[in-house]
């Protein structure tokens, strides 16, 4: 209910009036059936522009942190997050990521919409990155289609690091869907796993006019260690 509250009553309609989207594309979206909507990943806006726009609710996982911060703060940008739908994951890998991807499972065997960012984290500088198997995993054992989404100018009007987004159009993209059916019951082979992964973030790389790098971002963001004195 708190999803739909903010969607079309509390949050959405001012979004829209400040950030006035523009949208290609959203056609692409089936309206009924699983879907994954699988995104570029530029700014934290982006987990707030894709559902604003998308008829159907739209399910994501945010890294855990943003449900266990401290004070005022901490308890709105919660409230904010489980109000939306989204799932909490420990980014720490292994048994909690998977956790993650089977939760999202749950929404698409049930028929519904899950979001995903490929490359597992916010890209540091705009350009488009390795994208994780995962979001194959998902399309494989779901049965789902895959919609590529490209956001624009996310970074734009909120850069990582800034709290006040700009005042602009916000811009997204929505591709054709993407079936993989032709791959049913090879889930777990990570051969094809990473040929169905590499085709959805070609799609991307398309849709978003982005230079593709073919590293994961997050080995972008590790600190580079310091050497040891002699």
């Amino acid at each position: 209910m708190l999803y739909w509250l903010l969607k079309y009553v509390i949050l959405g309609p001012l979004l829209k009036l400040i950030f006035r989207p523009q949208v290609e594309g959203l056609r692409n979206v089936p309206a009924t059936g699983p879907v994954i909507l699988a995104s570029n990943h530029l700014s934290f806006s982006d987990s707030i522009f894709t559902p604003l726009i998308t008829a159907r609710k739209v399910t994501f996982v945010a890294k855990a942190e943003y449900f266990t911060g401290k004070g005022i703060k901490g308890w709105l940008t919660k409230m904010f997050f489980v109000g939306t739908g989204t799932i909490p994951v420990d980014r720490s890998g292994g048994r909690a990521a998977r956790a993650a991807l089977d939760t999202q499972l749950q929404v698409l065997r049930a028929g519904g919409v899950a979001g995903i960012y490929p490359e597992g984290t916010r890209s540091p500088d705009g350009r488009l990155y390795r994208g994780k198997t995962g979001v194959a995993r998902l399309a494989l054992e779901s049965g789902a289609v895959v919609v590529p989404v490209a956001m624009l100018n996310a970074d734009e009007i909120q850069p990582p690091g800034k709290l006040i987004p700009k005042i602009d159009r916000v811009k997204i993209r929505f591709g054709a869907p993407l079936d993989f059916s032709r791959y049913a019951g090879l889930a777990g082979d990570r051969f094809v796993e990473r040929a169905v992964t590499d085709e959805i973030m070609y799609e991307l790389m398309e849709l978003s006019g982005r230079e593709y790098v073919d590293v994961y971002a997050q080995k972008l963001k590790q600190p580079v260690p310091t050497p040891l004195a002699a």
